[in-house]
C-alpha cells in the first residue's frame, strides 16, 4: 500500500494539470475526480501521506512479526536482531516504496491518476477525518508563523502545462499532418519569447551590402544578380551600415543612392524575437541591423526571419537557391548551415538533436 500512496502523489505532482482539465471538459469520471484533487491539492497531498504513514506502520509490526523468528533461531540479541530488521525494513522501503513506484509513476501519470482515480477517492473519503486534522494542524502552525498555506486556490495552468500537453499531442498526431502543422505553430508561438535576435539572424558573411558612393548601376546589377527587394548601403565599412533602398525606389530615377536610401533600425543580440516583433509594428519596419556587443554588425533580421520562427520555414525561390541540400547517398547528405533543423528532420527524416526553439544547422 505504501507503493501506492507514495507512486500516486509523485504521479499527482508530476501530472499536467491543464490535460486533466480538458479532459474534465469531455466528461470523463475519472478526470472530474482528479479535477476536484487538482482544486484542493494541499488535501490531496495531506491524504497520500496519512495513507503512507498508516501503511508504513503496519509494514512494520508485520514486518517484526515475520523476521523475529528467524532471527531469533539464528542465536542472535535483541540488538543484533533490532539492528538487521532496520537495515531490512530500510533497504526495502527505499526500493519498493520511494524509488521503484516513483519512477514508475512518473512514466505516464495522468493514465495512472485517471486509472485508479477510482480507488483515490476511496481512500480520500475514508482517510478524510485524519486528513482534515492534518491540513488543520499545518494551517494553525503556518498562520502562528505569519503565513498562509494556499491551500484553497484555484489551480492555475503555467507554461510549461501547455508545452507538455503540446508534446504528447504532437507525438500523438504522426499520421494527421495538417493537425501536426498546426500544433507545431502553437508550440513555436509558445516558445516565441525566447528565442533572440542573435537565433534568427542572417549572418554578417550572408548580407548582401554596397558602399554609399557605388553608382545606380552597379545598385541595379545588384538587385539583378541577387533577385533580393532591398540592398543594404554601408559607409566605409559593413560595420557603418546607414539605411537600405528598396529597388521600387528605382522606379523613380533617383541620382544616386543617397536620394533612394530608406533608414534601418538597429537592434541588439540579446533582442527577444516578440520586441523585435512590436518595434516592426510599431515603427512600420520590416528590416533591422543586428549588432554585438562592440557595436559591430553581427547580421540582419527581417520580418519574414522572425514570422518564419512561429510558421516555419516560408518558401522562397532565392532561398532555395542560397542554401544547398543534397542527398548524396543512403549516409551522406550536403546541408547549408542556414538551413532549420526541424525542416531537414521532417524532410530527410534524420532525427537531428534539436532544442526546444528551432535552431539553424550551424547553431
Amino acid at each position: 500500500m505504501f507503493c501506492f500512496f507514495s507512486g500516486m502523489e509523485i504521479a499527482f505532482i508530476s501530472s499536467n494539470k491543464l490535460k486533466i482539465e480538458l479532459d474534465n471538459n469531455k466528461g470523463e469520471i475519472g478526470a472530474k475526480i482528479l479535477s476536484y484533487f487538482s482544486d484542493k491539492p494541499a488535501w490531496f497531498i495531506a491524504t497520500m501521506l496519512v495513507g503512507n504513514n498508516i501503511a508504513l506502520v503496519i509494514y512494520t509490526l508485520y514486518m517484526a512479526v515475520l523476521l523475529d523468528p528467524y532471527l531469533m533461531a539464528a542465536g542472535l540479541g535483541s540488538s543484533s536482531i533490532l539492528l538487521l530488521q532496520t537495515i531490512f525494513s530500510t533497504i526495502f522501503i527505499l526500493i519498493f516504496a520511494e524509488f521503484l513506484p516513483k519512477a514508475i509513476f512518473r512514466l505516464n501519470p495522468n493514465f495512472i491518476l485517471k486509472l485508479f482515480s477510482g480507488i483515490l477517492l476511496v481512500f480520500y473519503i475514508l482517510l478524510w477525518p485524519i486528513t482534515a486534522l492534518v491540513v488543520y494542524l499545518t494551517r494553525v502552525i503556518l498562520r502562528f508563523f505569519g503565513k498562509e498555506d494556499g491551500s484553497d486556490e484555484k489551480v492555475s495552468f503555467k507554461k510549461t502545462d501547455l508545452d507538455q500537453y503540446l508534446e504528447e499531442l504532437k507525438n500523438d498526431l504522426d499520421e494527421d499532418e495538417e493537425m501536426e502543422h498546426d500544433v507545431k505553430i502553437f508550440h513555436n508561438a509558445l516558445g516565441f519569447s525566447e528565442i533572440i535576435a542573435r537565433d534568427c539572424m542572417i549572418p554578417r558573411n550572408e548580407i548582401v551590402a554596397l558602399e554609399i558612393n557605388e553608382s545606380i548601376e552597379e545598385l541595379k546589377s545588384q538587385f539583378l544578380d541577387t533577385g533580393f527587394s532591398r540592398i543594404l548601403i554601408f559607409k566605409d565599412n559593413i560595420d557603418n551600415i546607414i539605411g537600405y533602398v528598396h529597388s521600387t525606389a528605382l522606379f523613380k530615377s533617383p541620382e544616386n543612392i543617397k536620394s533612394a536610401l530608406m533608414p534601418v533600425g538597429i537592434i541588439p543580440e540579446a533582442m527577444a524575437a516578440n520586441h523585435i516583433l512590436e518595434d516592426f509594428i510599431a515603427k512600420n519596419r520590416n528590416l533591422a541591423i543586428v549588432v554585438d556587443e562592440f557595436g559591430g554588425t553581427s547580421g540582419i533580421v527581417t520580418m519574414e526571419d522572425i514570422i518564419e520562427e512561429i510558421f516555419g520555414e516560408i518558401d522562397d525561390e532565392h532561398d532555395q537557391e542560397l542554401y544547398t541540400q543534397k542527398k548524396l547517398s543512403t549516409n551522406e547528405f550536403v546541408f547549408s548551415a542556414r538551413l532549420e533543423i526541424d525542416m531537414i528532420n521532417e524532410k530527410y527524416r534524420l532525427g537531428l538533436p534539436k532544442k526546444k526553439i528551432m535552431k539553424p544547422l550551424e547553431a
